[in-house]
């Protein structure tokens, strides 16, 4: 029984069944959510509700290692886990406030080319308290609230999806965080069974899906979950999720230079994604080692990004934060167990 992953009408049916009193679930939830707190023997407990649950679990975090950029306010963390298992974060300041993105799960089995956070695999889902207390720790450490959350960190949030969800409901609850959903975004590499589960969750998130390229074949190559989820069948998830939700869909397209940004490209989107209500943000290759691929120049960029506009498509570049501080997902959490660390990097 994990205490701090436990809905409020959990606590107290849980502490109910121990002939505690529900107030006592009212002030263990504040503690955990509201006060962003796990030390529950510094709590206004009475002294027989903690022996009554000193053998329950209650996951904790500490951070590691902070990582300051040099360029902007961007800030990279690795968070340590009760069982040792590393897992990482970024907080950055926008003119409206701070965003945070959050890890679901230590490392993923999507096996994404280009992406750090799954060349060891999937080691575990992380609990809804895990997804919690990422929050909470930055916002202790540094005084400030969170209005956004992104979860765009390592794991795919779809194949965690109970824990996820749990983790949005308390994240969401006015008597925790009271964040509103409109300010949370998922971020998915096509897991279409987990789209549909999301339509029926009927929250009203925001839908971000990694798409990086516009054809079966190529997508299929650097994307394995195209084989089991195409872009037929991810196409008529995301018509159904427009259609219910009435939310624009963000595609990220992650620019490979001569591999995905050309005018057969566009052509390809455009005649898959013409009458989706979507938005495409464009994000320049982040070269890993594990991917020997490079990423096209400004001019190349800005081009491509012509191409789609003129394709009627809504169109963004990804404004770069941290990109002294390997602030992709994975990055420095493979440099941790590589025994490295960029030196370009300051640590506090």
């Amino acid at each position: 029984m994990i205490l701090n992953s436990m809905y409020l009408d959990e606590l107290k049916d849980y502490l109910s069944s121990k002939s505690e009193k529900s107030f006592r679930a009212n002030q263990l939830y504040t503690f955990f959510h509201k006060n962003k707190r796990w030390d529950i023997e510094n709590s206004n407990l009475s002294k027989s509700t903690l022996k009554i649950l000193q053998n329950d679990e209650i996951n904790t975090i500490k951070i590691l290692k902070i990582f300051q950029s040099k360029l902007d306010d961007t800030k990279k963390f690795l968070f340590t886990l009760d069982d040792s298992n590393v897992i990482e974060g970024v907080l950055m300041k926008y003119s409206f406030g701070y965003s945070q993105c959050i890890s679901t799960q230590v490392g993923c089995r999507m096996g994404c080319a280009f992406c750090a956070s799954t060349k060891d695999g999937l080691f575990r889902n992380l609990t809804p308290a895990e997804m919690l207390n990422q929050v909470y720790i930055v916002e202790n450490y540094f005084g400030i609230n969170v209005k956004n959350f992104i979860l765009m960190g390592s794991g795919e949030p779809l194949d965690n999806f109970d824990n996820v969800i749990k983790f949005l409901k308390i994240l969401h609850s006015k008597e925790g965080h009271n964040t509103s959903y409109r300010n949370i975004t998922i971020s998915t590499c096509g897991v279409v069974d987990g789209i549909y589960k999301l339509i029926d969750s009927a929250l009203p998130i925001n839908l971000a899906v990694s798409l990086h390229q516009t054809n079966d074949l190529e997508r299929s190559k650097i994307m394995p979950i195209n084989r089991k989820y195409n872009l037929n069948k991810l196409k008529k998830a995301l018509e159904d999720y427009n259609l219910k939700t009435k939310n624009r869909i963000t595609f990220e397209y992650t620019l490979i230079k001569g591999k995905n940004d050309t005018l057969k490209n566009v052509n390809e989107l455009k005649e898959m994604f013409q009458n989706l209500f979507c938005h495409i943000n464009l994000i320049p290759l982040n070269p890993i080692e594990e991917y020997n691929e490079q990423r096209p120049n400004r001019q190349d960029i800005n081009k491509f990004k012509r191409l789609l506009e003129d394709a009627s498509f809504n169109v963004t570049v990804r404004r770069e934060l941290g990109s002294d501080i390997d602030a992709s997902c994975g990055q420095l959490r493979a440099s941790l167990l590589r025994g490295e660390f960029n030196d370009c990097c300051s640590c506090d």
